[in-house]
């Protein structure tokens, strides 16, 4: 059922999906309004008679307008499409385009647009004007006056939320806002029953006659576990399965992602059955990727300290950013590397996510980046003394302790002037409970 869940929500990312449906409801939608004109004669009385057409010539005018209107309005909204997508690729870089590509509002458009052209013809072709027979759709005519005016307001509306949707700030607190949500759904993440002590490793090792290595037959992206299934193979087959790769790690053919133990030699179709609790892909995927948002949030940092941008406010937005993305995960349980299946035995040893690793993928490639860089190397040892206050946790002040060591060294060989040197020995010395 999650595997299932897992392609619908690809599904749905995808940048045909909502078009495509609202084009299947501008081809069903003139069916039915047609069908209600020919059932329903419509004789408008007063000032209605000025909204709806009189003869077939006029309704065939107003959609032949409309038609040719609307597919030169979704070619201009393409091409608006495209120019932000270039745009958001050079500033912000090409893995951040997809989020462009999925925008709700952007699909919503292009397909209003397209979706109303296809209802235009449609309705064109049932107007009738012959010695024999005379048909005008009134109602379907006074539908596609009423969806033109709507598509106007919806295209000032697109252009003022491309006009947002490109600037630094939005982007940043977008990909903020998904990397918040997506923690709160991958923490605590369980393949089975996690257990918080630890085991002998090699003594449950030996307790197996066979062991098989795990290779991946595709090349890609690791995207998604189908942990259900997987503990119910293992469970099945009487197994113990040790995982070296999650989520988000690169895989190729015949690359070892990890060890099977068998009191019984496997067969190749058990093999090939296991195989198939994982996905591969091209691209990395948030569903159980944690570090996916704040890769494309340090690749905005990154390009923005590039010599040819040097824009560093824009960096301290993304530091300020992860900072509270930290501060969330200093709050939460990490997932145990040990999951117990139904019989309460140890059964897959996974690679889960820590906080170091996380803190490492945030911090440390914004940190050699902003070498001669003054103010986000402060910013980021504000950083650190934030984070350093928000957890109670040892392990964890330690790890935030070691990042603000490295940033207190890259400040020694990368700044000059000595007042700032000494504010950032202070900070550094508060993060330790150091007193001079």
């Amino acid at each position: 059922m999650k595997k299932l869940l897992f392609w619908w929500s690809k599904l749905k990312s995808t940048f045909w999906f909502v078009p495509v449906w609202i084009i299947i409801l501008g081809i069903a939608l003139p069916f039915w309004l047609v069908y209600l004109d020919s059932m329903q004669a419509v004789d408008p009385k007063g000032a209605w008679k000025y909204l709806f057409p009189g003869s077939p010539d006029a309704a065939k005018n107003i959609l032949s307008t409309i038609a040719g209107a609307m597919i030169g309005v979704a070619g201009t909204v393409f091409s608006i499409t495209l120019v932000a997508l270039t745009l958001a690729s050079n500033q912000f870089g090409p893995r951040l385009i997809k989020n462009f590509m999925y925008d709700r509002i952007n699909q919503t458009v292009l397909g209003t647009y397209v979706s109303l052209f296809i209802y235009c013809l449609i309705v064109l072709n049932t107007v009738k004007d012959t010695d024999e027979f005379e048909f005008t759709p009134v109602i379907s005519v006074f539908f596609a006056l009423v969806m033109t005016l709507a598509n106007i307001v919806l295209l000032i509306v697109f252009i003022h939320h491309v006009a947002n949707s490109i600037q630094a700030d939005n982007i940043i607190g977008k990909i903020s806002k998904n990397l918040s949500q997506n923690l709160k759904t991958l923490f605590p993440e369980e393949i089975g029953e996690a257990a918080d002590s630890n085991f002998d490793l090699e003594k449950i090792r030996s307790n197996y006659s066979y062991n098989l290595s795990l290779k991946s037959d595709k090349e890609g992206y690791l995207q998604y576990v189908d942990g259900d299934r997987l503990m119910e193979e293992v469970l099945e087959k009487d197994l113990y399965l040790e995982l070296y790769f999650r989520p988000g790690d690169y895989v190729f053919p015949g690359k070892e992602m990890g060890k099977l133990y068998s009191y019984s030699k496997l067969k190749e179709e058990e093999l090939k059955t296991i195989q198939k609790s994982f996905l591969t892909g091209k691209t990395r995927t948030s569903e159980q990727d944690a570090e996916h948002a704040i890769h494309q949030m340090v690749e905005i940092a990154a390009r923005a300290l590039s010599p040819g941008v040097n824009d560093p406010y824009t960096a301290i937005a993304c530091i300020d950013n992860l900072s509270n993305t930290i501060a969330y995960l200093t709050t939460v349980k990490f997932p145990s590397p040990y999951r117990l299946g139904k019989d309460n035995r140890l059964r897959i040893y996974a690679n889960p996510l820590t906080f170091e690793g996380m803190m490492g993928a945030a911090f440390n490639a914004i940190r050699q980046y902003a070498k001669g860089n003054p103010p986000v190397i402060i910013h980021l040892m504000a950083a650190m003394a934030t984070l350093s206050d928000f957890t109670e946790d040892k392990q964890q002040k330690q790890i935030i302790n070691k990042h603000a060591k490295m940033i207190l060294n890259l400040a020694k060989t990368s700044i000059d002037e000595e007042s700032d040197l000494q504010d950032l020995q202070k900070r550094y010395d508060a993060i330790n409970g150091l007193k001079k």
